[in-house]
Order: C-alpha cells, then sequence, then structure tokens
C-alpha cells in the first residue's frame, strides 16, 4: 500500500494488489493469512471472510469458463 490510507496500489481500494490485502498478510505472500497476531475468534472470522473472497472469485472464473466455452 504505497500511499498507507487502505486504497491500495493503485487506488481501487483494499486487496486489489499482488499481495491481496492486509499490508501482504494475505495469500499473495504464499504463506497464508498471518495467524499469529490474532486470537481464535479473529482467525475465524478472517479466514471466513478469506473464504467468502475465494468463493466470489471461483464464481467469477466458472462464469468466464461458461462463456468462453459458448
Amino acid at each position: 500500500m504505497p500511499r498507507f490510507d487502505g486504497t491500495g496500489p493503485m487506488g481501487q481500494g483494499p486487496r486489489t494488489g499482488y499481495r491481496i490485502g492486509n499490508c501482504g498478510c494475505g495469500m499473495g505472500n504464499r504463506q497464508g493469512p498471518c495467524r499469529r497476531f490474532y486470537g481464535k475468534k479473529e482467525e475465524a472470522e478472517m479466514l471466513k471472510e478469506e473464504e467468502a473472497i475465494l468463493e466470489s472469485d471461483l464464481k467469477v472464473i466458472k462464469e468466464r469458463l461458461s462463456e468462453i466455452k459458448d
């Protein structure tokens, strides 16, 4: 986050850069969520949020694949 204002690298909002949000603690760094900084409740909430994001991304991918096949 170049400007440290929560807008992401191109001003398009959080989770729009390579590291996928939380200043590099997302899945983009291939280490998974930064669990060491959270308790179990916060970790569960964070994982549910990540699950929803991944499900949304998968839906978009499946829709695009369907468009390409047709």
